[in-house]
C-alpha cells in the first residue's frame, strides 16, 4: 500500500472531474476543516460544468476514489463555495501512522550532480551578517538536494580560520580542503587558454597604450562576448575585465568540482541536463556580488566552452540590512550578540537553571537557530532587516527558530516522562502501530496535524529542493524559506494542540487507546521536526 500524497489525490480527484488541470484546492485552516478537506471552487465549476451543477455520475466517481497514494472518500457533496470533499479521516491516520507498507528502497548514488558556489567565501575580509545569507542558504539547500538523492559539491573550500570558528558556532558544516596538487595545473591551462582566445587583449603589452597593473595577467572583452552569444540576462555594464591570478584560481576550484562530478557519476553523461553535461552549476551570490559573480561566469564561458558553464545559474539574495550598527557589525561579533540576547531571555524565563554550564550547549543551538530562521525564512530575493538593538529574540517568539526548537524539546520531554511511567508501572508500554485504535483521533488538532504536516511533509521537502529553469537570463528562483515557514507553521498548531489537550492522562486502561493513539501521532510529529531541522543542520534538543 503506497504512502498517501497530496499530489496523487489532487490528480485523482481532477480525473473524476474530467479536468486535467487542477481544479481542487487543499484546505489547510481549522475552520474549514470541520466541514471539508478538499474544495472545487463555484467558479471553477460554472466553467467545467453547465450552471456549475456537477452531475450525479461525477459526484459518484469522486465518492469511489482509489488507487496508489490517492485518500480514500468519505462524502462529496454541492455547497456554496463548491464541491466539498470530505475524507476517511481514521483510514488516513492508519495509513499514515500504520506500520510502513515496506522496507525503505536502498539508497542509489547520484544520478545527477550540483556545484553550489559561494563566492562570500572568498573574500579576504572578515565575514559580516550579508554574507552569512548566501552561506546558509547554499548549506540549507545542499541539505535539502541531497535529501532527494542529488549529489552536492560545496565551493569555495574553507580557507580563512577566523571565518571557520564563526561558522563552527553556527553549525555550518562546510568542506575545509580542495582538489589541492590539481589546482596549479588547472590554473596553467586556464592560462594557456586565455593567451589563445580572441576575447583577450593585453596579455603582453597591456590594454591599449597604458601598461596593466601588476598583478593583473590580461584584459578580456565581455561585452562583445555576450553579444556574439547571443547571451541575456547580464548586465548592460559588463565591458572589460581585468584577469587576475584569484581569479582565475577561482575558476581552476569550480573546474575541479564539475571534474568531481563527472569522476563520480556512473552515468556521467546520460540525459540528465542538457547538452549531455552531468553537472549544473549555481553561483549563490548576495546582490552585492552578483556584478562580479557575472564577470566570472562569462571568464569561465570563454576559457571553457562546453556544456558544464552553459549550464551556469544565479540564485540571487536581496539586501541584508542591519539597523542601528554602532560601527560595522562582523559575522562573529553578530553571533555574540544574539547569543547573549538569548542567554538573557533563557535567563528571564528559567533563572538560575539558564546560568548552568550544561545549558551552554543549548545556548548555542538556539542561537544558530534564531539566526539561521532569520536568514533563512524570508523569500531569498527579498531584503531582511537585522535589528541589533531592539531584538525580538526570545524562546517564545512564534516566528522564531528558538520558538521551533522549544516546541521539538517539548515533544523531547513527552517521551522522555512517559518512558520513566513505562518503567515504573504507570502506563503500558506502547504497543506496535499496526494494534492501536486510530478512530480515537478525533479532536480537530490533531487532524490538522496529519493533514497538513504528515501528509504533505516529503512533498515539502521535494519542493522546496526545485531548482526551476529560468524563462530566460540566467537568474533562478528556489523556494528556500519553504522549511522554515513550514516549521514556524507547525510549532504553532502543536502549540496549541498541546497546550490544549491532555496526552499522558489518568492510568485508566479504558484510556488508553486514545494516549496511545496520540502518542503515536505526536511521535511522527517528532520525526517530522528531526528531519526537518537536519536539513537546517540544527540538532533537536531534549530540554530547554
Amino acid at each position: 500500500e503506497e504512502r498517501p500524497a497530496v499530489a496523487a489525490t489532487v490528480r485523482a480527484l481532477n480525473g473524476a472531474l474530467g479536468r486535467p488541470a487542477g481544479l481542487w484546492l487543499k484546505e489547510s485552516g481549522a475552520r474549514n476543516l470541520r466541514h471539508r478537506d478538499f474544495l472545487a471552487p463555484r467558479a471553477a465549476l460554472s466553467a467545467a460544468f453547465p450552471g456549475g451543477q456537477v452531475p450525479a455520475d461525477v459526484m459518484a466517481g469522486v465518492t469511489s476514489l482509489a488507487g496508489p497514494g490517492v485518500l480514500a472518500v468519505r462524502g462529496c457533496r454541492q455547497t456554496p463555495a463548491g464541491l466539498a470533499v470530505q475524507l476517511r479521516r481514521p483510514e488516513a491516520f492508519r495509513r499514515l501512522l500504520g506500520p510502513p507498507p515496506g522496507p525503505a528502497p536502498a539508497a542509489e548514488p547520484p544520478g545527477r550532480w550540483v556545484v553550489l558556489h559561494c563566492p562570500a567565501l572568498r573574500g579576504p575580509s572578515a565575514l559580516r551578517p550579508r554574507h552569512l545569507r548566501p552561506l546558509l542558504l547554499a548549506e540549507h539547500l545542499a541539505r535539502l538536494l541531497r535529501a532527494q538523492g542529488v549529489g552536492v559539491r560545496l565551493v569555495p573550500a574553507l580557507a580563512n580560520v577566523g571565518s571557520r570558528e564563526v561558522l563552527r558556532q553556527l553549525r555550518v558544516d562546510w568542506p575545509s580542503s580542495s582538489a589541492g596538487s590539481a589546482l596549479p595545473d588547472a590554473v596553467s591551462a586556464l592560462k594557456r587558454a586565455l593567451g589563445q582566445s580572441p576575447c583577450a587583449a593585453g596579455c603582453e603589452q597591456g590594454l591599449g597604450t597604458a601598461p596593466l597593473p601588476g598583478d593583473v595577467i590580461c584584459a578580456v572583452h565581455l561585452k562583445s562576448f555576450v553579444e556574439q552569444q547571443g547571451l541575456v540576462g547580464y548586465d548592460p555594464n559588463l565591458d572589460v575585465l581585468l584577469v587576475t591570478e584569484g581569479k582565475l584560481q577561482a575558476l581552476a576550484e569550480l573546474q575541479q568540482a564539475v571534474l568531481q562530478c563527472t569522476v563520480s557519476n556512473t552515468c556521467a553523461f546520460q540525459t540528465s541536463f542538457p547538452s549531455g553535461s552531468c553537472c549544473s552549476i549555481v553561483h549563490v551570490v548576495s546582490c552585492e556580488e552578483e556584478f562580479q559573480q557575472q564577470q566570472l561566469d562569462l571568464l569561465w564561458r570563454i576559457l571553457d566552452p562546453g556544456a558544464h558553464t552553459a549550464l551556469q545559474k544565479h540564485l540571487v539574495c536581496g539586501p541584508v540590512k542591519v539597523t542601528n550598527p554602532s560601527s560595522p557589525i562582523g559575522a562573529d561579533e553578530y553571533f555574540q550578540l544574539r547569543r547573549r540576547q538569548m542567554y538573557e531571555a533563557s535567563v528571564m524565563k528559567y533563572g538560575e537553571l539558564a546560568q548552568d554550564e550544561a545549558w551552554t550547549e543549548v545556548i548555542d543551538t538556539l542561537t544558530a537557530a534564531a539566526i539561521r530562521f532569520e536568514m533563512l525564512s524570508t523569500a531569498h530575493r527579498s531584503q531582511i532587516t537585522l535589528d541589533l538593538e531592539n531584538s525580538s529574540i526570545s524562546t517564545k517568539g512564534t516566528k522564531s527558530g528558538a520558538f521551533v526548537m522549544y516546541n521539538c524539546a517539548r515533544l523531547a520531554t513527552l517521551f522522555d516522562t512517559y518512558q520513566r511511567a513505562v518503567e515504573q508501572g504507570t502506563y503500558p508500554p506502547l504497543p506496535p502501530a499496526s494494534e492501536l485504535n486510530f478512530s480515537c483521533l478525533r479532536e480537530e488538532g490533531e487532524w490538522l496535524l496529519l493533514f497538513n504536516y504528515l501528509l504533505p511533509f516529503p512533498e515539502v521537502l521535494q519542493q522546496a529542493a526545485q531548482l526551476p529553469p529560468p524563462s530566460k537570463g540566467i537568474r533562478i528562483t528556489a523556494n528556500t524559506e519553504t522549511v522554515c515557514k513550514f516549521l514556524i507553521q507547525l510549532s504553532m498548531d502543536f502549540s496549541s494542540y498541546y497546550n490544549r489537550v491532555h496526552i499522558l492522562g489518568e492510568p485508566f486502561p479504558h484510556l488508553f487507546d486514545q494516549m496511545f493513539a496520540r502518542l503515536r501521532l505526536l511521535g511522527a510529529v517528532r520525526d517530522v521536526f528531526h528531519s526537518a531541522l537536519a536539513t537546517l543542520h540544527l540538532p533537536p534538543l531534549s530540554q530547554i
